[in-house]
């Protein structure tokens, strides 16, 4: 599909002098009917009175700016879904992030497709892609860039690092000392590198994805928790099922070049510029104040939850009020409900809470602990 099939993001104006139905339609509203002429009925016994029908009230209409989002949203899936099979949470999760201006810290195992499903969303999206293995020798400037001499003019310019892409896979981000670390969030946070006192913006859109490997620990380096808190979710990709692993099987047994399907068989439906208008579509999703004291009463609960030695920060609660906007938005709607919020919190918080020592001994999981606090809050009723 090419970009101009895509329809626009802004809802076409049908009201005006154009649309005399509007007018008709305000003169009689649904459910009243035009009074017939005026003339005379034979009394009916009350036995054989019938009462008019009241009608339910309607579901909120759909705005056609939000119906177009959800109709994107499907077509991204859809796309994905032919040459990556599965990982529902880690689709659901890395596009809520990238439409919702936030980064990805990824768990999982080496060879369950997190490299091709990056590349299958740049081409989808239209947007570049970059890789960056981290080792335990990478410095800062491996990633930004640095300045470097030109021989021709004899001045110093600016070489470009692989971070200036808009989709980046940060792969075992865990294995690089914290100076470098400290470099890539600081990009995450400013989307601009700053060299000898001149800056330079990242294009937009930028997503970071960042992976980390939960069997090996030799040779790692932990995240502090200042900086996980910087990545808005963090995904656990798991083993596929049987069935989705005997597709898998299916799909590469044709010994076929992944490369050149990518090329073939996905199609860009989009571009940057409207991924930038849909992520400032989606921020004006509202949230109703019962809900906004809803996901306060959630983030405050993991401080004082006795499992829990670390809570969430303010900054959690803004993550998940901004990610419930968007699945809202995938959803096709202009405001959020509680449900859009459940859909996400545990990504949102089970990197921002550390479970004290007691916890640990006894074997318990931090999303358990998160299911059982969020259990005992109330959830508001329209």
């Amino acid at each position: 599909m090419n970009d101009s099939s895509l329809p626009p993001i802004l809802p076409e104006d049908n009201s005006g002098p154009g649309n005399p139905g509007a007018d008709n339609a305000a003169n009689h509203p649904q459910g009243s009917p035009p009074s017939p002429p005026e003339m005379s009925a034979p009394a009916t016994p009350a036995s054989h009175i019938t009462v008019p029908e009241v009608e339910e009230p309607s579901a909120p209409p759909v705005s056609p700016e939000f119906a177009k989002i959800k109709e994107l949203f499907e077509l991204i899936q859809a796309e994905v879904a032919k040459l990556y099979v599965g990982q529902d949470e880690l689709v659901l999760g890395t596009l809520t992030a990238l439409f919702s201006g936030g980064h990805v810290l990824i768990e999982s195992v080496p060879g369950l497709g997190k490299t091709l499903f990056v590349r299958t969303l740049g081409r989808i999206l239209g947007c570049e892609f970059g890789r960056i293995q981290f080792t335990a020798d990478l410095m800062p400037s491996d990633i930004t860039g640095a300045p470097v001499f030109d021989m021709q003019t004899s001045e110093f310019r600016f070489r470009a690092g692989p971070v200036f892409t808009q989709l980046l896979l940060a792969d075992e981000i865990n294995r690089s000392p914290a100076k470098t670390h400290a470099a890539l969030l600081e990009i995450m946070q400013e989307y601009r590198v700053t060299i000898d006192g001149t800056s330079h913006p990242v294009p937009k859109p930028f997503l970071v994805l960042a992976t980390q490997n939960p069997l090996e620990s030799e040779g790692t380096y932990n995240l502090p928790e200042a900086q996980l808190d910087r990545f808005m979710f963090k995904l656990m990709v798991d083993y596929p099922s049987a069935t989705e692993e005997a597709e898998i099987l299916k799909m590469h047994s044709m010994q076929v070049d992944f490369g050149q399907r990518l090329e073939d068989e996905i199609q860009p439906i989009t571009n940057p510029e409207i991924v930038q208008k849909v992520i400032s579509t989606c921020s004006q999703v509202r949230v109703e104040d019962r809900l906004v004291e809803y996901i306060n009463a959630l983030i405050r609960s993991t401080r004082t939850w006795p499992a829990f030695h670390i809570g969430a920060s303010p900054r959690a609660g803004i993550a998940l009020m901004q990610s419930a906007r968007t699945i809202a938005a995938f959803s096709g709607r202009d405001f959020a409900v509680p449900d859009d919020v459940m859909e996400i919190i545990l990504p949102v918080l089970r990197h921002r809470v550390s479970l004290t020592a007691e916890a640990e001994i006894e074997g318990r999981s931090v999303d358990e602990e998160l299911r059982a606090m969020i259990r005992g809050i109330e959830v508001p009723r329209n």
